[in-house]
């Protein structure tokens, strides 16, 4: 379908799920038209050296939407999601494509979608390839040495943030107009936040793990990237399995935040802070009260995480074998961080289900007298590519990266990330993080903590 004359070139790298649908639905754009232009920005952004899409689908992809087209030109009834061209952290099972999770050696050809995917497929969702991420989904960095580092579209020279730092980086390059990641210590919110996108980690229970390679069972989510809360709202009520339904924005006025005064402010970069210190400026013009406190619980969750805790225990044994026979093709960092799993009796690791169930249980008492929790995304700006050269700076960074976002996989709370910089800033963000199991609620929440703190 050729465009209209008169309309406006077609831009993606800020474009809403809902203003593409529109646009679809009044045969003002074609789901080939959309997928073309997705297309195009992979030829020209992605680097061959930095991986974006370590594999694309073109063919399937412009099969998909062509098959949409036609049944939009006949009117046919489809799906909430029919001609969105969305794209998959490379450890999703896609039927017919190979799953490597970042790895050169370790690979695996899917003989069925992953759950999620079938369920995308089915709301008509254009599936455009896999994209690249930390090896085997272990770090919040996003560094890989096998397939390259993709480059942060907002800040030359510094990293996009991990583990699914592929996903971030097609969706602010217009690679794809959203994309699905996995979150097991931050792994969507994070580069959502250095990429000044929005990125949703539910409850995890909520959305299956069929067909996704695992690094931790007890902490892994899968969660959506993109450019609006609405967005993510979108894409995690197909995943889960729900009926969409817009969510009536919630009014800010009474509404009740806490903000830890302890853990999750520490060592805050300056412009971190001040846009954090703006944010809440403006929740509070809007009538929310806002709660500075110290929170006990937090203090604690450093026992969590001692010898690496349950993610070093849980991905050393999916890895065990595998490291004994193919440990030197594995990035050295990620499997140093595995092999701390081996230190780990099955008595340390009891320990830690037992201390985690309760710290739970402490965490939704007290978040019960609030509508959520607030702090900065991460704690500062995305470092430079060349403050990750050594290993010490490494692990240094790597663990303030990923310490406020933890926060919610290790208490099992669902969290969302938005972008709050001042525009030509380093991207920055805000995070409201809810009780388990109140997604929805979170969500209509955040819509309206996005309007109010949007510059």
């Amino acid at each position: 379908m050729k465009r209209q004359s008169g309309q406006p070139p077609l831009t993606l790298n800020e474009a809403t799920l809902s203003s593409l649908l529109v646009r679809l639905q009044q045969n003002k754009l074609s789901a080939s038209q959309l997928l073309e232009s997705c297309l195009s920005n992979i030829d020209r952004h992605d680097d061959p050296a930095n991986q974006v899409y370590t594999a694309r689908f073109s063919r399937t992809a412009r099969a998909e939407a062509a098959a949409i087209d036609t049944l939009q030109q006949g009117r046919v009834p489809m799906g909430e999601l029919a001609g969105l061209p969305i794209a998959l952290k490379v450890l999703f099972d896609v039927a017919g494509e190979v799953t490597h999770s970042g790895s050169k050696w370790w690979s695996q050809k899917a003989q069925s979608d992953a759950l999620i995917v079938s369920r995308l497929r089915r709301a008509g969702a254009v599936i455009t390839g896999h994209t690249n991420m930390t090896e085997f989904a272990y770090s919040g960095l996003g560094l890989n040495p096998h397939y390259g580092t993709p480059a942060n579209p907002l800040a030359p020279g510094r990293i996009s943030g991990g583990s699914s730092s592929g996903a971030a980086a097609a969706v602010a390059c217009g690679m794809a107009v959203a994309a699905i990641g996995s979150d097991t210590g931050g792994s969507v919110r994070i580069p959502a936040a250095f990429c000044g996108l929005v990125g949703f980690k539910p409850t995890q229970k909520r959305i299956p793990r069929d067909g996704v390679f695992p690094l931790s069972h007890s902490l892994d989510s899968i969660g959506p990237i993109a450019h609006s809360v609405d967005c993510c709202a979108r894409l995690d009520a197909v995943m889960a399995g729900e009926s969409w339904q817009k969510n009536r924005q919630a009014d800010l006025r009474g509404r009740r935040f806490v903000v830890p005064t302890n853990y999750m402010l520490d060592d805050l970069s300056s412009g971190v802070a001040e846009a954090f210190a703006s944010s809440l400026r403006k929740l509070r013009d809007c009538g929310a009260h806002i709660v500075e406190t110290q929170v006990p619980v937090l203090d604690r969750l450093p026992e969590l995480m001692k010898s690496g805790g349950l993610a070093a225990a849980e991905s050393y044994h999916v890895h065990r074998h595998w490291l004994q026979q193919h440990g030197n093709e594995y990035d050295p960092r990620v499997r140093e961080r595995m092999e701390r799993g081996a230190g780990i009796s099955a008595a340390d690791y009891l320990d830690l289900l037992q201390l985690r169930a309760a710290l739970k249980k402490q965490a939704d008492h007290w978040l019960s007298a609030y509508d959520g929790l607030l702090a900065p995304t991460v704690a500062i700006a995305p470092p430079l590519l060349t403050e990750l050269e050594s290993d010490a700076d490494y692990l240094r960074l790597n663990l303030l990266v990923l310490r406020n976002p933890t926060v919610a996989n290790l208490l099992d709370l669902c969290a969302i990330t938005l972008p709050n910089h001042p525009s030509g800033d380093l991207p920055s963000a805000l995070m409201l993080v809810g009780r388990h199991g109140s997604d929805r609620s979170v969500l209509g929440v955040a819509q309206a903590v996005e309007e109010a703190i949007s510059p």
